[in-house]
C-alpha cells in the first residue's frame, strides 16, 4: 500500500487536558514530538504515520507542536526533537529520540502491540 499523505489523519494536541482525556480512552497511543521547522522530524512523521496505518492500526497517532504547547513536552520531559513516545494502558513503554529507524520503532511497537490488541 502506498502512502498518501492527504489521506493521513491526525490530531494536533492543544493542550493538557485534550491529552489526558485521549489517553483514558484509548489504550495505545503514539505521540509525535517536534516542531514545525524540524527538518528531521518532517521528514520522519509521514514514515510514522504509514507505520501506523498499514501495520499498527489501532494506535492513533498525535502530533504535540513543541512551540505551541510546551507544556505538554514539558510533562513528558522532551527536549529534543523528534521524540516519539508510545503509550499503552497510560503508561509509557517505548521513547525514541532524534535519530531512529522506522524497522527500530516497529519492532518496539510490535512486541507490545501484540499483547495489547
Amino acid at each position: 500500500m502506498e502512502f498518501n499523505p492527504k489521506k493521513a489523519t491526525y490530531t494536533v494536541l492543544d493542550n493538557k487536558e485534550q491529552l489526558d482525556k485521549i489517553l483514558k480512552e484509548n489504550l495505545g497511543v503514539l505521540l509525535y514530538f517536534s516542531k514545525v521547522t524540524c527538518n528531521v522530524g518532517g521528514a520522519l512523521e509521514p514514515k510514522i504515520i504509514e507505520l501506523l496505518e498499514n501495520e499498527y492500526p489501532k494506535i492513533p497517532f498525535y502530533f504535540v507542536d513543541m512551540n505551541k504547547t510546551p507544556d505538554i513536552a514539558a510533562a513528558y520531559t522532551v527536549f529534543v526533537e523528534p521524540t516519539v513516545i508510545v503509550v499503552f494502558d497510560g503508561k509509557e513503554t517505548i521513547r525514541k529520540s532524534r535519530i531512529f529507524s522506522i524497522a527500530e520503532l516497529s519492532d518496539a511497537i510490535k512486541r507490545i502491540y501484540n499483547i495489547a490488541f
